[in-house]
């Protein structure tokens, strides 16, 4: 966002786009609200077609214009965002992204809000929303436009059993520069390297709670704000047979652990003799991300080569693309999930048409190929 941004007061204006996205902003704080609306509005393609100050209101306002897309506040008066969202998706599945603050409570409340079928999270507007306008604009339009293109179906199914340009676009060099030919095998140990982003969540938990106690190391990238990844560990970490965790710097990756890296930092793959461990740093984002999954492919292509299996599922963008390919040039496995049950065949779609993935699989076989790893 440019300097002098004026929050829009009026809720509809015309659109830039013929077939916009209707969004509808729901929180109890009408600051919030206005804020929200006004980034929004300002964005093209995106029109707010209506905003409500609890679920209550919401519900009534939807049942005379549905909106495409939801951003919701998790803790309202009344009637709380998780039954709320739960309402909605048994009845009528749609995006929703939920918007909640940086707090321990609020993050732990967010992983519910996921588990529950939200697409997406993004941090809530605080005092400071000058600093927000500036800071947080761009990717709460972004995450609304990836929202808007989520398969909901396939979501709701699975709860129920892009980006604004950036002035300057990174690549993994700004990170880890490129180097020629394949690593050095000098150990045995397999790892196992995941990226993902939008509606990848609710995949990790489908993919990590299928895994015995006996299989490879894993090391995650998940596109999810500073302070929630820690909460998303621990809950996953509740549901798994393998042990989670948010990643710290020198972690070592051992079999029978995954590593997410924290919100807000980059992810690497080491190696020391025979051991693995990562490195968490911080840098420029990389295709706008931070964490972003082509550092982490990278590094693992550099430090495992063909012990390696990539895999990269659901998200929009093609963070990771250029990543997954580097990693089968390094004799690593590659493999990237399907258009079916992708919330958004964004990531995997670019890997694949990059010649990044050597095997197109489902989500359900993402475990058994991680599993086969060992072998």
């Amino acid at each position: 966002m440019t300097q002098g941004f004026t929050v829009s007061t009026a809720l509809h204006r015309p659109a830039a786009n013929p077939t916009p996205i209707k969004a509808m902003v729901v929180d109890d704080s009408a600051v919030v609200r206005q804020v929200l609306v006004g980034v929004l509005n300002d964005a093209p393609g995106i029109d707010v077609i209506a905003t409500a100050a609890d679920p209550l209101l919401a519900i009534e306002k939807m049942r005379q214009h549905w909106p495409d897309v939801i951003v919701l506040d998790v803790e309202m008066p009344r009637m709380d965002g998780i039954t709320f969202l739960r309402k909605i998706m048994s009845e009528r599945p749609t995006p929703v992204v939920i918007c909640s603050t940086l707090t321990e409570k609020g993050a732990r409340v967010t992983m519910d809000a996921l588990a529950a079928g939200a697409v997406a999270v993004v941090t809530k507007p605080r005092l400071g929303l000058k600093q927000f306008l500036t800071d947080s604009a761009d990717e709460l339009v972004a995450t609304v436009r990836s929202a808007a293109r989520a398969n909901v179906k396939r979501l709701a199914a699975r709860v129920t059993a892009a980006p604004l340009e950036a002035e300057v676009k990174h690549t993994a060099d700004v990170i880890l520069p490129a180097q020629s030919g394949r690593a050095l095998a000098q150990t045995t140990e397999r790892i196992v390297a995941i990226g993902t982003s939008t509606g990848g969540t609710q995949a990790l938990e489908e993919v990590l709670t299928a895994l015995p106690r006996v299989c490879p190391g894993i090391v995650i990238v998940q596109h999810m704000p500073e302070k929630f990844t820690a909460a998303f560990a621990a809950r996953l970490n509740g549901l798994c047979q393998i042990a989670v965790k948010e990643a710290a710097n020198n972690d070592r990756v051992m079999p029978g652990r995954a590593l997410i890296a924290p919100g807000g930092k980059h992810l690497l793959l080491r190696r020391s003799g025979a051991q693995y461990f990562v490195e968490v740093l911080e840098g420029p984002p990389v295709n706008r991300h931070r964490p972003s999954v082509d550092v982490l492919f990278r590094s693992a292509a550099r430090a495992a080569g063909s012990n390696a299996l990539g895999i990269i599922m659901t998200g929009m963008g093609d963070d990771g693309a250029a990543g997954l390919l580097e990693m089968r040039q390094a004799g690593a496995r590659t493999v990237a999930q399907d258009e079916h049950t992708s919330i958004v065949f964004g990531m995997p779609k670019e890997a694949i048409k990059r010649g990044g993935a050597d095997r197109i699989l489902p989500l359900g076989a993402m475990a058994r190929e991680i599993v086969t790893q060992l072998q």
